[in-house]
This record gives structure tokens, sequence and C-alpha cells, in this order.
């Protein structure tokens, strides 16, 4: 199975649409994973119909209409790898720690806010994504995303993907 993970997208604030490079893994992928941050409820619309399965939670950014349609948290079975999905982490300090307490039940969390990409495991074994953004790299040196697979209840595969300059 595999995985397109973004989050932070701000379409259209930061950007008119999302890069071709991610639309065509939006194609490719069994399963679309966004963290928040969509801004405007017609990218939801645009992903949703071209995403075999899509993934989603709202963000700090996200309004009513995208609340109304999105939970805070999301959490899925992925051939049998238990996937959490968050806007929002607190601090990089003791993040670890503290996201192993609050997700359990999670063999990955994803989640964004920050704009910086991030992949680190507790001691717990739980893995923890952020994909950057495709869309405002804010001080970051790209706009990013990431790719992974998953097999037999296993992530595997994880790829961070920068992005030309636009």
């Amino acid at each position: 199975m595999r995985l397109l993970i973004i989050a932070d997208t701000h379409v259209p604030k930061r950007a008119r649409d999302l890069p071709d490079r991610v639309w065509a893994e939006v194609a490719r992928a069994d399963v679309v994973v966004h963290a928040g941050d969509w801004v405007d409820v017609a990218l939801l619309d645009e992903l949703e119909s071209r995403s075999r399965r899509l993934i989603g939670v709202y963000g700090n950014n996200d309004g009513p209409e995208l609340r109304a349609r999105l939970p805070e948290v999301a959490r899925a079975e992925l051939d049998g790898l238990r996937l959490a999905v968050v806007h929002e982490t607190g601090p990089a300090k003791g993040r670890e720690a503290r996201c192993a307490r609050e997700y359990p039940d999670a063999d990955v969390l994803v989640f964004g806010h920050s704009h910086i990409p991030w992949d680190t495991e507790a001691p717990t074994g739980l893995r923890l994504l952020n994909p950057g953004s495709p869309t405002d790299r804010r001080r970051q040196p790209a706009h990013t995303y990431l790719t992974a697979r998953v097999d037999a209840g296993r992530l595997r595969d994880v790829r961070l993907h920068a992005l030309p300059p636009r």
C-alpha cells in the first residue's frame, strides 16, 4: 500500500494549488494523508475526488466548514498498521515521550503545524512523521512531502521529497 503524506498546504493563501508533482503522487497513492491547515474547503473536495482514500484532519488555520467535515484526530488501520493523524503535537522538546503517552494505540503518528520535516521514533516504538509543507516552506530549504509503503502492518520506505523551487 503506497502512502502520500502532506500537511500545511495553505491553499490558496500560500499557493494557488498543489504542485504538479504532488498531484502525480496523489494519483499513485493508495492512501493520501493530510495533517491539516488546508485553509479552503475546495482543496479537500479536490483531494477527495482524486484520491483512492483520504485521511485528513483540520489544523489551526482551518475554519468552521473544514472543521465540520474533518476530525481533530483521525485514526485508521492500514494493512495492520495503526495510524493516527493530528495537526499539532506541541513543542519539539519532549515530543516523542508526550506523543507516546497521548497515542499509545498507534504505530505511526503523522502531524503537521511546524512546516518542519520530522522523522523520529519514541522509546515505545511510535514513529512520528511530519512531511513539512509542499507549498509553504517557511525557513526550510525546500518545499517537501513524504511517501511511504505499508506492508503487512509495517511502515517501509519512508522518503522525504524536496520539490524544486517555484
